[in-house]
C-alpha cells in the first residue's frame, strides 16, 4: 500500500511563497501521474495541478502562473512550489498518486497539509 506525507505548508501573507512536499513510500510502478489537490472550508475538493509520469504538468486556471508542479523520481518526491499567494489560495492540500494497471486504477491520497494565507 503507497503512503503518501505532505509537508511545508503553514501561514503566510498575501504575496509570499511556500513549497509543498509529497513523499512517496515506494516507487509507483505503472504510474497514471500524481497531483495536487486542495479543499477550502465549505468548498469541495479541486484540481490545483497535475503531472504525467513523462513530465507534462497542467495546471488550474487560478494557479496559473504562480504555481509550478516538479517532481524527483529518484525521491520518489512530489513538489508544489507556491508564489505570489492570495487569501483565495487557504486551503488543505492533498497530495494524490495513482496507479493503472490491466485496466485498474487505484488512487492514493495523502493526509492534507494545511495553507493558510492571511491579508
Amino acid at each position: 500500500q503507497v503512503q503518501l506525507v505532505e509537508s511545508g505548508g503553514g501561514s503566510v501573507q498575501a504575496g509570499g511563497s511556500l513549497k509543498l512536499s509529497c513523499a512517496a513510500s515506494e516507487y509507483i510502478s505503472n504510474s497514471c501521474g500524481m497531483g495536487w489537490y486542495r479543499q477550502a472550508p465549505g468548498k469541495e475538493r479541486e484540481l490545483v495541478s497535475i503531472i504525467s509520469s513523462d513530465g507534462a504538468a497542467t495546471y488550474a486556471d487560478s494557479v496559473k502562473g504562480r504555481f509550478t508542479i516538479s517532481q524527483d523520481n529518484a525521491k520518489n518526491t512530489l513538489y508544489l512550489q507556491m508564489n505570489s499567494l492570495k487569501t483565495e489560495d487557504t486551503a488543505v492540500y492533498y497530495c494524490k498518486a495513482c496507479r493503472k494497471w490491466v485496466g485498474v486504477q487505484v488512487n492514493y491520497w495523502g493526509q492534507g497539509t494545511q495553507v493558510t494565507v492571511s491579508s
